[in-house]
């Protein structure tokens, strides 16, 4: 017997749609999952988006307030994808009117309003899911299982990279991603919350790190009018960018390794250039997402002059084999988000998390708080981890 769930999303940009199609995959993918998704409802302030959404993907009702989905009695778990400064209001609201919540990144604009939403949902008893996608890659979880099960040896150090070039263009739109009263801490909370994610699911807890941020673009002309996903403007209202381009980073782990994380938002040339490679006393491993189902492993008694081979992943690794037959076959972006929405729709199902959660989210931006300390003292500082749950 599979039992229905309702589920609403608010917030219907890009990622509103990356959900809502993940939601209706997730049957199709995990068939054996005790619950369905079905979309209930869509909230979206801009005029006419839910409705749109609502005749493409079969929402039964639609909404240009998200409070409407709180009070709605059929929604049961609500994907929080609007932008970053409603995330602290949405989603204390949400879990405390009893719905779960899988919530984009960063959850809110700070590492107080992450815990703030972390403890809602742990008062309400409910379960929080955190948009961490890239740890759900079957690579990046082979990786993890390496590098924990001493495939490389002892680890010494790991480079993690971000570079994209979504915010390169200078006549990008001054939208609520610039500004840092809505937009928060700009490249660190858009790129480098997957970085500060994969370096501590890769290698554990961060105690100290040393950062610089800097602003390549610092103006942007203001949209007319709605914008969607990373929009163009020219000839408006020009208006100063508030918040990083780039972000550079130094770590100390707590287990003595050593890390560089690096992201930027202007990287002319770079199209989600996101990867990392780990380095032991015996081997090492390395990712790019660019090819997302293949991992380079050196493993071996060489040292000097120790080859590196290529490693496709397969139904044996990850959620691979929910998607896909045989080693070498492609998996995707979206991909990764049905495998996020199964984690979710699981951690629902049997009462237990599965997946990112709200608390990693915290740990999270508890990293994203010591860069911006560091960068405005220029100095080294201490990743406060007991402001976690």
């Amino acid at each position: 017997m599979v039992d229905a769930l309702g589920v609403a999303v608010v917030g219907f940009g890009w990622m509103g749609r990356v959900h809502t199609q993940a939601y209706a995959r997730v049957p199709h993918h995990y068939p054996l999952l005790g619950l369905r998704p079905e979309l209930v409802a869509v909230a979206e302030e801009v005029p006419g988006r839910a409705e749109e959404a609502a005749a493409q993907y079969g929402f039964a009702s639609t909404s240009r307030d998200w409070r409407e989905v709180a009070d709605d009695p059929r929604v049961q778990a609500v994907s929080i994808t609007a932008p970053n400064f409603l995330h602290r209001r949405i989603g204390v609201a949400m879990a405390e009117a009893g719905k779960h919540i899988w919530i984009e990144k960063p959850v809110g604009l700070t590492v107080a309003d992450a815990r703030a939403v972390a403890d809602a949902v742990a008062a309400a008893g409910v379960q929080g899911a955190v948009g961490f996608n890239y740890r759900n890659a079957p690579a990046v979880e082979t990786a993890r299982r390496l590098i924990r099960d001493g495939g490389i040896g002892t680890v010494t150090h790991v480079r993690i990279r971000l570079f994209s070039d979504y915010a390169a263009h200078p006549e990008g739109a001054l939208t609520w991603r610039y500004e840092r009263e809505r937009g928060g801490s700009g490249v660190l909370g858009d790129l480098a919350s997957h970085g500060a994610d994969l370096a501590r699911y890769l290698l554990g807890d961060i105690a100290s790190l040393t950062a610089d941020t800097a602003i390549f673009v610092p103006e942007r002309s203001r949209p007319s009018g709605a914008t969607a996903g990373h929009s163009r403007a020219s000839g408006g209202e020009v208006g100063p960018v508030e918040n990083e381009d780039y972000v550079s980073c130094l770590l100390r782990f707590a287990s003595g390794a050593r890390g560089v994380l690096e992201a930027c938002r202007v990287s002319v040339g770079e199209q989600n250039n996101y990867g990392f490679e780990v380095h032991g006393t015996e081997g090492a491993v390395f990712w790019d997402f660019r090819r997302m189902n293949e991992l380079g492993v050196s493993r071996g008694t060489a040292y000097q002059d120790q080859p590196v081979s290529t490693v496709y992943v397969g139904p044996g690794d990850g959620e691979f084999g929910a998607f896909q037959p045989g080693a070498a076959n492609a998996m995707g972006y979206d991909d990764l988000k049905v495998i996020e929405a199964y984690r979710f729709l699981r951690s629902i199902a049997e009462g237990e998390p599965y997946g990112a959660t709200v608390t990693d989210a915290v740990r999270s931006a508890a990293v994203l708080d010591a860069m911006a300390r560091s960068a405005e003292s220029r100095a080294w500082v201490d990743v406060h981890e007991e402001r976690c749950p």
